[in-house]
């Protein structure tokens, strides 16, 4: 079930994502598009960079998965606790990059962000997983 839900998770992370990115490219501010603001630019290019990070521990965790090593449990704690903490991080940076309009009913921004508190939560914190990670591996 953890696997499943880093799953999901990396999913909403991904979407939440790509629309944040296209309200930076829609969005305009003292005259100019708010997506040609440098700071926005490094906050963009950090999530992705995380993105990418989890979506390599993912598909490793599910290769171990699928081929039943015995290094499974590790990968899939590992992968929930790096997905549970990045979309954290993406759910609070798309939130702020929308401004207000980013905690109506209006997007859906709001509803990636309790979504991804609940699953943060949901089978073993992140804080968990990492000492369950380090306890597998004989820490």
């Amino acid at each position: 079930g953890r696997i499943y839900l880093a799953a999901e998770m990396f999913g909403g992370m991904q979407e939440i994502f790509e629309r944040t990115v296209q309200y930076l490219k829609e969005r305009k501010q003292f005259g100019a598009l708010i997506g040609t603001f440098q700071a926005l630019q490094h906050r963009a290019a950090h999530m992705f960079t995380e993105i990418e990070m989890c979506k390599s521990i993912l598909m490793l965790a599910l290769d171990a998965l699928e081929k039943n090593a015995d290094n499974a449990p590790q990968l899939i704690s590992g992968a929930k606790a790096k997905i549970s903490d990045t979309y954290e991080l993406i759910s609070n940076e798309a939130t702020q990059m929308h401004g207000g309009i980013g905690v109506t009913d209006e997007l859906d921004v709001g509803l990636f962000l309790k979504r991804a508190r609940v699953s943060a939560e949901l089978l073993g914190s992140a804080r968990f997983h990492y000492e369950r990670y380090a306890t597998l591996e004989g820490f």
